[in-house]
């Protein structure tokens, strides 16, 4: 626990490095490698509910119905399932049951959003942590630490859309 910043409570983690972690948790989505904070929290909370709330976040953002996702495996319970299914959005979860006859493809579909997801959300991480001061943050009360993580991500969000926006001139000219 912390003395000066006492709204930090343990959060338990299955990761190898380290079992515990202390400060903010973050659902993130992200479209077209611009982040969104879909919830902040510095309690611990099961982001595989969110999944739908998500879904709506970045249809009404975007105009455009989502058709495959990639999600962490905490996002694969029942009840997602069975949206993803009934809303004909394919996923990276592992298959339940018997195997469809076109399950080569679905596969292949799989393995590459699984990929994609690994590549671009954990990458964004990585980068918002090393490059924007997201590693350690020096924050002594909630709602600083909570400013802190949006403009680290936000400012990433910034360079992301310049270079964007950089590529978009190069190929117009």
């Amino acid at each position: 626990m912390s003395i000066d910043r006492h709204y930090l409570r343990p959060i338990i983690r299955g990761k190898e490095t380290k079992s515990v972690e202390f400060g903010a948790k973050v659902n993130n989505i992200q479209i077209d490698g611009i982040s969104l904070i879909e919830h902040i929290s510095f309690k611990a909370f099961n982001e595989g509910v969110r999944l739908k709330d998500c879904i709506h976040l970045q249809q009404q953002l975007t105009g455009v119905r989502v058709k495959a996702l990639a999600a962490d495996s905490i996002y694969a319970n029942n009840a997602n399932r069975k949206f993803c299914t009934k809303y004909h959005i394919s996923t990276s979860f592992k298959r339940k049951g018997r195997a469809a006859k076109d399950e080569p493809l679905r596969r292949i579909l799989r393995s590459e959003l699984s990929r994609e997801r690994a590549t671009r959300l954990e990458g964004s991480f990585g980068t918002q942590k090393q490059h924007y001061s997201l590693a350690r943050i020096k924050a002594r009360n909630r709602k600083t630490e909570v400013l802190w993580i949006f403009f680290g991500i936000h400012t990433a969000n910034a360079v992301c859309m310049i270079e964007k926006v950089e590529k978009k001139k190069r190929k117009a000219a």
